[in-house]
């Protein structure tokens, strides 16, 4: 339960590797630990920035989603500060995959900040983004505190093009 307590208290996503110094055992042991937490009802998810222990669902917030597509990671970048900027929490970015059906990354992105964090990562690890596999199209689930706040959201992905919507 300790680790769940320093979760907790950090308030922000955690990396793995400092559990483990701070409770010096391996990485291993922390992942496994991670595990029968999650058995065990916590919901911890691991993010690119390290686990977050995720409060009780924010009251008031709306959880939406929302169809997007771009080509390159600057494109992303935007999109990303898009949505922050006014006002969404990014949770996650899901893709259909034709062998593995759906396939979930969690991105728990709240702030600029997080967004600059997560496009650092992402060129420090020369990883590339899920949405290469559907050719740029995604989804990204959204925390958003009113409908005035979501369709400002969407507003904003539809002037730069990103948005898709039905014909």
């Amino acid at each position: 339960m300790r680790i769940r307590e320093q979760l907790a208290l950090a308030g922000g996503p955690v990396k793995g590797a400092m559990l483990a110094s701070l409770f010096s055992v391996s990485r291993q042991i922390i992942v496994q630990d991670i595990a029968v937490l999650r058995a065990e009802g916590a919901s911890i998810v691991a993010t690119p920035q390290g686990y977050l222990l995720l409060p009780g669902r924010v009251s008031g917030m709306l959880t939406k989603t929302v169809v997007t597509r771009h080509s390159d990671s600057s494109s992303m970048e935007e999109e990303l500060r898009i949505m922050v900027d006014r006002g969404a929490r990014v949770l996650n970015v899901i893709v259909e995959h034709p062998l593995y059906g759906e396939i979930t990354g969690n991105l728990m992105i709240f702030t600029r900040s997080d967004v600059d964090r997560f496009m650092e990562k992402m060129r420090e690890s020369d990883g590339e983004p899920l949405s290469t596999l559907t050719g740029g199209v995604h989804l990204h689930t959204l925390e958003v505190p009113d409908e005035t706040t979501w369709r400002s959201v969407l507003d904003g992905l539809r002037e730069k093009n990103y948005l898709l919507e039905e014909k």
